[in-house]
């Protein structure tokens, strides 16, 4: 990354960078493995930090506009969460932030390995392929019977385990913890819902992180690519969560599995 030097982008890498970082954070794809591939087709230079946390800022407040009914319900009954008779519901707050806990130590743990070590392309390449399988075996055999409301606390502390795994590149967030949960039989909205409101802590934390690294710089005459990045990446993020939940009891998790065997296959051929 460039830390804190000033990146310009020109328009067209604005728009597909917002574009690209949106429709990629929530599905099962990877949205690192496209943003590494976005600069190697168009010949462009790394993005910058800043503009890592304009599209995160962007996805998050996707994910809480979307979820907002939900997460104002969940606080108000977290209120009761330790209380007789208290249930799954009272308690899904504390089952995301339960969740979300695994990753907040490996992020800070192995954050540096991740940006060096990790970020190789044919890491990436390795990651997607071998995720896509894991989430084709996911789907398929687990048995989709539970919903959110059956989660307990071993549930959302195997899951944010398995979302330490998203700290290798390729791996994809949201579709290492949907394949956790349903390899934990949970169906596929239950699974998916589940993953997007980890997200909100997740990726909360990573922006803090990142606008420390990020620490003084000039942002001068970049307002406007900032804003307009986080624009695009909300806006698209909220398409792609609202139409993924809608037809992914439907269509399943193999078109994912599919598009990433090819990404992957299409990282092999540029890398190797």
């Amino acid at each position: 990354m460039n830390g804190g030097r000033e990146i310009h982008l020109n328009l067209l890498h604005i728009v597909l960078l917002g574009l690209v970082q949106g429709l990629t954070e929530f599905l099962p794809i990877s949205s690192t493995a496209h943003l590494i591939l976005l600069p190697v087709v168009f010949d462009w230079p790394d993005q910058g930090l800043a503009h890592d946390v304009a599209a995160h800022l962007g996805t998050l407040a996707a994910v809480v506009v979307y979820f907002r009914k939900e997460l104002a319900r969940m606080c108000r009954r977290a209120t009761f969460s330790m209380g007789p008779g208290s249930g799954p519901e009272e308690r899904l707050l504390w089952y995301v932030l339960l969740g979300a806990a695994p990753v907040a130590f490996a992020g800070l743990l192995l954050h540096g390995m991740a940006q060096d070590a990790l970020r190789s392309p044919l890491v990436i390449a390795g990651a997607t392929v071998l995720f896509a399988l894991v989430l084709w075996y996911a789907d398929h055999a687990g048995k989709r019977r539970r919903s959110q409301d059956q989660i307990r606390w071993q549930d959302a502390v195997l899951i944010g385990l398995a979302q330490c795994l998203a700290i290798i590149p390729g791996t994809s967030r949201s579709g290492i913890t949907m394949t956790a949960a349903l390899l934990l039989g949970f169906d596929r909205t239950s699974a998916s819902r589940f993953s997007f409101l980890l997200s909100i802590p997740t990726i909360l934390m990573a922006g803090i992180y990142e606008s420390y690294m990020l620490g003084p710089v000039a942002l001068n005459g970049m307002w406007t690519s900032l804003a307009m990045v986080a624009l695009l990446s909300g806006v698209s993020a909220w398409i792609a969560i609202h139409y993924f939940l809608k037809f992914i009891e439907r269509t399943g998790m193999t078109p994912y599995v599919i598009y990433r065997l090819i990404l992957g296959l299409v990282l092999f051929r540029i890398f190797l």
